[in-house]
Parts: C-alpha cells; sequence; structure tokens
C-alpha cells in the first residue's frame, strides 16, 4: 500500500508540517521587538505586604521600607510598588518619611521614582514639615530628592508653593526651583 503512495501526497504532507511549525513558532514565542517594550514581559516575581530594613552601621543610618505590592521585571532589573512607604533614620538629623501611590526603582535602588501622591514628611510633631508632590525622584545613597513638578510645603502656620525641587537630607538645604510663592496665616 505504501509503495503505490504518490509523490505529491508526500510533498503536501511536508508543506503542512512547515506550515504547522510556522504557526507555533508564531503564536507561541513572542517576538524580538515585542520583548522590549514589555507586552509580553511578565514579573519574575511579587511580593505583597512587604516590609524590610537597609542598615549601615558604621554611620548609623536605617532605611526602612513597605509596600503593598512589589514586582520585579528582570528584563531591565526593574521594580515596582504599589503604595510604598519609606522611612530614613539617620543619627542627629531629622527622621524623614515618605510615601506615594506608586513607586518604580531600577537596580539596587540607586534611584527610585515616585508618582502619584507623594507626600514627605520631615520632623516630628510642631517641628514638622509636609511636602506636597505628584512626582519625586529619590536617589537614596546621595539622600537627595528631586523633582520638576508642581511642589506645596507647609510648616505650622506658612505655605509655601513651587515648581521645581532639589532637596538634600544630608544638609537640610531645599532649594525651590521657580514660580516661588509663600503665604502666612
Amino acid at each position: 500500500m505504501f509503495n503505490r503512495l504518490h509523490p505529491s501526497i508526500l510533498l503536501i504532507m511536508l508543506v503542512l508540517l512547515a506550515l504547522l511549525t510556522f504557526w507555533v513558532t508564531t503564536t507561541v514565542v513572542p517576538s524580538r521587538t515585542d520583548q522590549g517594550n514589555g507586552v509580553h514581559q511578565k514579573p519574575d516575581y511579587i511580593i505583597e505586604n512587604l516590609s524590610g530594613i537597609r542598615a549601615n552601621h558604621e554611620s548609623t543610618v536605617q532605611r526602612n521600607f513597605s509596600a503593598e505590592k512589589l514586582l520585579h521585571y528582570l528584563g531591565g532589573d526593574v521594580t515596582h510598588m504599589d503604595n510604598p512607604t519609606f522611612v530614613n533614620i539617620e543619627s542627629q538629623k531629622p527622621v524623614m518619611r515618605v510615601k506615594a501611590d506608586k513607586a518604580r526603582m531600577s537596580g539596587e535602588g540607586e534611584n527610585v521614582y515616585l508618582t502619584g501622591n507623594v507626600k514627605v514628611l520631615r520632623g516630628e510633631d510642631s517641628d514638622q514639615i509636609t511636602m506636597m508632590t505628584s512626582y519625586l525622584h529619590l536617589i537614596p545613597d546621595e539622600n537627595i530628592a528631586k523633582t520638576d513638578k508642581t511642589v506645596v510645603f507647609s510648616r505650622r502656620n506658612t505655605t509655601i508653593n513651587a515648581i521645581g525641587l532639589e532637596l538634600d537630607n544630608h544638609t537640610g538645604i531645599v532649594q525651590l526651583l521657580s514660580r516661588v510663592r509663600a503665604s502666612d496665616y
């Protein structure tokens, strides 16, 4: 029976096998152009309700952090956080607390980009300074925070509005970049 198969049937079967292979390759394996834009990128791990401490015992600096959800993406070594809170405790310096709706961290945390309702609290009780903005770039190892968005500071009866800021937590110097307005009530 197999001796009588026509050569065109073998050719048709070979073409069908090639088409099946092509279909499987295009539907199952994402193309190289899609991998770069995150369309097919999935987190390599997800952590919910996390908290941690990063301490430097030589300089007595302690950084606490927490988040409702953390997603780490291996492709760009990027970490996303939902509702993060960062606390910076340093001897002889006021405590600094930072909260936001979202955060994106690159690498080992060299740069942290906070978005949403970003709130910074520096100091305690009556001496506390509150800062609100929609975006803040933190550089934790240098204790620097920057933004080019609208910033609102409040302390006791004083409110300061500005666009853009550079804050150095080591020195306590805050530089407001433009359109600075202050009101005392």
